[in-house]
């Protein structure tokens, strides 16, 4: 996992990538939480939509609703990015529209869009 540190207008940012899935379940996404905050000293994330696994954008599976309940637990504020296009889901389609309408989580589709959210929530 790299964690590139971001500065901008003043607050600190963390962008997560790696060549391979890295968040597959509540633990994995607590370890990569904890790893941003003492590595980057930030609650703010940005993620590159390719490091979590795709069982996340299957609701049914329950595992989005953890992991983005540990974020909150955790005052993590995430800006995933990447084509959602690919997903016909009427219930995931909502649950990304009602996530952007918040201050916790946000689905983008550039890395820029992210940074902006998180710069401004």
């Amino acid at each position: 996992m790299m964690i590139e540190k971001i500065v901008q207008d003043g607050i600190k940012l963390a962008h997560v990538t790696d060549s391979k899935v890295i968040i597959t379940d509540t633990q994995s996404a607590l370890d990569v939480i904890m790893s941003v905050k003492y590595d980057a000293d930030t609650n703010r994330i940005i993620f590159d939509k390719n490091v979590i696994s795709e069982d996340f954008f299957i609701l049914s599976t329950g595992i989005a609703g953890e992991i983005l309940q540990k974020f909150i637990n955790y005052d993590v504020k995430a800006a995933i990015y990447g084509d959602y296009s690919k997903y016909t889901s009427k219930p995931l389609k909502d649950f990304i529209y009602e996530s952007n309408k918040g201050k916790d989580v946000f689905f983008v589709s550039s890395r820029n869009e992210a940074v902006q959210k998180l710069i401004n929530i």
